[in-house]
């Protein structure tokens, strides 16, 4: 394979990509649910729709000559559905459980960045001009997507902290990711995706806080609906913040 250099195709880290990032990975949550829940397909037939999407949608993404917002952000939502279905079914079909589902993707995020890492020298976002490079972006997200659901569910349920707990903790962290960004001279890429990774299990306990029941601790919202409100909200803040591709910092 070719991996000719180009612009960057991923955006700038804005307040604007955390605030979409963050709906999206509440949408995959509500989404991945009603297709596998409320539509009863299952998990296994669930994700093997999310995937085949995921697949064309980083397809068209990696051919594509620019940056393009919106379909950047198909790209995430397909990522974070798949990712959804995929840990439901590693920890409850499988029966693997929460904290060995967790443990698993920990350790397949981790060792993705290590490779990324000793194969492009860089995992910093605007390094992300090439398509080696863009191959090992895209599987660290579909990696921290599918762990963001398990450690969201090990959270709330495992650990007893609810999904108002669940919220709580990683919010918390992400306000931490923020203060040492501020006021520390902490490696900026490794606070990326610290807070890229915790902004999934965030999504995931606020998407099952929307749609599940009231007697566990949820609004009861309908799946569908929720995930059409999510859906018309990112489109807007996509049309509406502005969007550019990132830059290599010097």
């Amino acid at each position: 394979m070719s991996f000719t250099r180009t612009a960057s195709k991923v955006p700038a880290v804005t307040l604007g990509f955390w605030l979409i990032k963050i709906l999206a990975t509440t949408l995959g949550e509500v989404g991945g649910d009603a297709v596998t829940m409320s539509m009863g397909l299952g998990y296994l037939t669930g994700t093997a729709i999310f995937a085949g999407v995921f697949v064309l949608a980083v397809s068209a993404q990696i051919r594509a000559r620019s940056f393009q917002p919106w379909l950047y952000w198909f790209a995430i939502i397909a990522s974070t559905t798949v990712g959804t279905t995929l840990a439901d079914y590693v920890d409850r079909s499988l029966g693997i459980g929460y904290s060995g589902g967790s443990t698993l993707l920990l350790a397949l995020l981790l060792g993705t960045l290590w490779l990324w890492k000793q194969s492009t020298g860089s995992i910093a976002v605007g390094s992300i001009t090439n398509a080696r490079s863009e191959f090992f972006y895209w599987l660290t997200i579909t990696f921290s997507q599918t762990l963001g659901t398990a450690l969201g569910d090990w959270a709330a349920d495992t650990q007893g902290l609810g999904y108002a707990g669940g919220i709580a903790l990683f919010g918390g962290l992400l306000a931490l990711v923020a203060l040492l960004y501020a006021s520390t001279r902490t490696p900026r890429t490794l606070l990326f995706w610290s807070a890229f990774i915790l902004t999934r299990p965030l999504g995931a306990v606020v998407g099952d806080f929307l749609d599940k029941p009231l007697d566990h601790g949820g609004l009861a919202l309908s799946r569908y609906g929720a995930t059409l409100v999510l859906l018309v909200v990112i489109a807007a803040c996509i049309a509406l913040l502005p969007q550019r591709a990132a830059t290599r910092s010097h």
